[in-house]
């Protein structure tokens, strides 16, 4: 799911840079988005890793100026986009595929590699990735810190439509679209806390099974909509994905429960930098958590100041620049 809703987020923002961009998406059919993709898809039986013939023959009829691969990709795949002429991105959100997209091989496939976590979380370049990057002069590194689509000024805001207020309400946010081993059930846990934070003061869940009730629930929203929920919430609780580095861009308080195995080294970092706590995949430590930081003022505020302090870059920003780049060399 992040993989997606961050391609999504670049692909709608190309869009409105250039409104006759011609965008393609391809896709498992058996992922919860792939029906409401706003974009034309082709839909194959399941993730496109596994489909190397479909995925070049796509590229090929395609034909496209770029192919962005994200946190998954084939060889034969980045050589399909080459033979079709296609500038080559790809994604990296964990150190596996960071490994990947620095063999030699791949290097000289790529175009352009963003890591898609900032440094303070994904490390910096280390030696033999410097050595290899001198050597072969490719492809470009850049950080693209955090996927953030924010609602436009001037809009309804999704507080007022609810009637909270600034710094009234704890945001749980479990995300991720399907289960992780080991962690299945991990929406019905965020659900259970938030249901109990629910009694002592407004509460918002944004997950699958929200309810209606003295608890906000949402089972989706718009990436503007949970940006704007995340700016105004006195405390942030999600996973140690993509959404955790959203909540700190907003310069909220926050605490991190991982949620699949690549999570808990990510929330640690965010520890260590002083702009997050931890709590296990459990309601009761998450509500532990919550309330600890709830009832001591400085401590929820020193996070936030953190938080706001780091300044992550918009990664939306950083693709479109690297896309009108390479757009230029096409």
């Amino acid at each position: 799911m992040g993989e997606y809703a961050r391609s999504l987020s670049i692909a709608q923002a190309a869009r409105r840079q250039w409104p006759q961009a011609h965008i393609h998406f391809i896709l498992s059919r058996q992922a919860p988005y792939a029906t409401t993709v706003p974009f034309p898809a082709t839909l194959l039986d399941s993730s496109p890793t596994f489909h190397t013939a479909a995925v070049s023959e796509s590229i090929q009829a395609f034909k496209p100026n770029i192919v962005i691969f994200d946190n998954a990709g084939r060889t034969a795949q980045l050589r399909a986009g080459h033979r079709a002429g296609a500038r080559i991105v790809f994604i990296s959100s964990r150190s596996r595929q960071r490994r990947k997209a620095f063999r030699w091989r791949w290097m000289r496939l790529i175009d352009e590699h963003w890591i898609a976590y900032p440094q303070f979380i994904a490390g910096g370049l280390g030696f033999f990735e410097r050595f290899k990057l001198n050597r072969l002069k490719r492809p470009v590194v850049r950080y693209l810190d955090v996927i953030l689509s924010r609602a436009r000024p001037g809009g309804d805001s999704i507080l007022a439509r609810e009637g909270l207020s600034l710094e009234s309400y704890v945001l749980v946010v479990p995300g991720g679209g399907t289960g992780h081993p080991g962690a299945g059930d991990a929406s019905a846990k965020f659900l259970a806390a938030a249901h109990a934070l629910a009694d002592s003061g407004p509460t918002v869940f944004v997950g699958p099974g929200a309810p209606r009730g003295p608890l906000h629930g949402f089972n989706a929203l718009p990436q503007a909509d949970l940006a704007a929920l995340m700016g105004g919430a006195r405390l942030v609780i999600t996973n140690g994905g993509s959404t955790l580095l959203q909540a700190i861009a907003c310069g909220r308080a926050c605490i991190g429960v991982p949620i699949a195995q690549d999570q808990p080294q990510r929330i640690q970092r965010c520890v260590e930098a002083g702009v997050a706590r931890a709590a296990e995949l459990d309601a009761v430590n998450m509500v532990q958590a919550a309330g600890e930081l709830l009832r001591d003022e400085s401590a929820r505020a020193a996070l936030a100041r953190r938080a706001s302090d780091l300044r992550l870059a918009d990664g939306i920003d950083v693709a479109l620049a690297a896309l009108n780049q390479l757009m230029k060399t096409v």
